[in-house]
This record gives C-alpha cells, structure tokens and sequence, in this order.
C-alpha cells in the first residue's frame, strides 16, 4: 500500500516539484489547486508518469479547493477521505503574494485581509482538521516505522524585512508559528511536524524580479550562487517524508542556497 500526500496549492511552482518528487517516491497523491484546473491536470498527469519511470504504480487524485474557505476545506479533507480513506502526509504549499507590492506606508487593508486568509488562516485551520484525523487514525491503527508528518512550507520573508511587501512578511512570519505549536501538540500522537523555509526559487511568483535576484545571487546573495528549484524544494519534502529525520520535530528545513548564513 502507497503512502498518501495531501499537497495544497499542487498545481504550479513549488507544490508541483512537492508532488513529482513525491511522485518518484511512490506516493499516492492528492494534488489540491484553487483556480488552475489545467495545470493541475497537467502536474497529476506528469506525476503519474514520473512514478512510472521510476517503477512505482501511484494513483493520483485532483481537487479544487480555496484553503481560505472553511467550506472548501472540509471538502478537501472529505474528499481525502473518501478517494483513500488515510493521510500520511500533508504538505501545507498554497500561498500567494500580495497582488501589488506597496510601500507599507500606503499598503492597504484588503491585500493584508487576502494574504492572510490565503497564507495563515488556511493553513492553520486545515492542519487542524487533518491533525484530528491523524489523531484519529494513530489510536486505531498506529503508524509503523514511518510516522504520519506535517509540513509547511514557509519562506525566507518569515525573517528577512521586504518593507514592499509587509503584507507578505508578516503572513509568513506568523506562518512559520505554526510548525513548533503542532510538532509540541502532536508529538505525543507521534505525529511529526516541519518546516520547510525556501529562499530565491525560479517560480511563477518570481519571474517579475528575476533581473534583480539574477544581478544579487551573482553579487553573492548566497554562498550557493545560483536560483533554487521547485525540485530543490520537492527533495527536502521527500526526504522528511521517507522519514529520514525519524529524531526530530519541530524542524526548520532551510532551503535557500545558504542565504541565512552570517557571513563576516
């Protein structure tokens, strides 16, 4: 029996290189998207053929769902439920930036609202959704060898100030509250929890600044001077979900080329 993944916000970017690499692993998938349907068609067909050539038989699942809402959360989680019927994993990715960067002396309550909503709320709520079900499953038929996990990618901006874009730094500084309160709430289910805190990665998100991060990764913005990958992102997700880190919970997994290094 193939493990299974919930990956939110799956369809493009980041999430799309968490499912492939999982993919490869030889998970089973839920590829959850909020708009895209196209591209989340694309990555759960791309998914499937990535676990066949790496000779695994994966079955591979889509759902449209705005983690903001309440409403859609619950339908994600039911329709887990109801396609497997078990959770293994639950990588926490969806996330958006703000609309228009603004100075935050004239940034404006309504992309504040979105951001968080899209970038905390959801996150924090559906984790507690599927925390109960792991609960759930652990008392009835606890994991063997490989413990169910919870991951959420955060971002560099947790603690780095972009004073364009305050709605966003903010949002993920609060997102990244979110690891050590459920690694020390669940530890005792034998729930792991992680955080995985990407820096400069070649995304759709990133396009619109890719001249400025091309001049100061060049300029040795990070000791490894090159742009991350989604599949940078996807192998650090993988290897927490292989369960190699079986000692540890509560982790920040630093995926930024080196970027929060201080360096005299």
């Amino acid at each position: 029996m193939n493990p299974v993944a919930l990956i939110t916000g799956a369809s493009r970017g980041i999430g799309r290189g968490i499912a492939l690499a999982l993919a490869a692993e030889g998970h089973d998938l839920v590829v959850n998207y909020a708009a895209n349907a196209a591209a989340a068609a694309q990555t759960a067909s791309d998914c499937a053929a990535t676990a066949t050539a790496a000779g695994h038989e994966i079955r591979v699942e889509v759902c449209q769902a705005d983690v903001a809402d309440g409403i859609a959360r619950e339908k994600l989680v039911a329709f887990t439920r109801e396609h497997f019927g078990r959770l293994d994993l639950l990588v926490n990715n969806a996330g958006v930036a703000p609309t228009t960067r603004a100075d935050i002396l004239e940034a404006d309550e309504a992309s504040f609202d979105r951001l968080m909503n899209i970038n905390v709320k959801g996150p924090y709520f559906l984790t507690q959704q599927i925390a109960r079900w792991m609960i759930e499953e652990q008392a009835s038929a606890p994991a063997s060898g490989n413990p169910p996990k919870i991951v959420t990618v955060s971002s560099i901006s947790a603690y780095t100030a972009s004073v364009n874009r305050g709605d966003y730094c903010l949002a993920k500084a609060a997102l990244s509250m979110l690891t050590p309160l459920f690694a020390a709430r669940l530890a005792e289910h034998g729930i792991r929890v992680y955080e995985i805190r990407p820096g400069i990665i070649a995304t759709d998100m990133t396009q619109a600044v890719q001249a400025k991060y091309d001049a100061l990764i060049a300029n040795g913005l990070t000791p490894i001077r090159r742009w991350g990958t989604p599949d940078d992102v996807g192998r650090a997700v993988a290897a927490i979900a292989r369960n190699a880190l079986p000692f540890s919970t509560g982790e920040v997994i630093n995926v930024d080329g080196g970027f929060h290094l201080r360096i005299l």
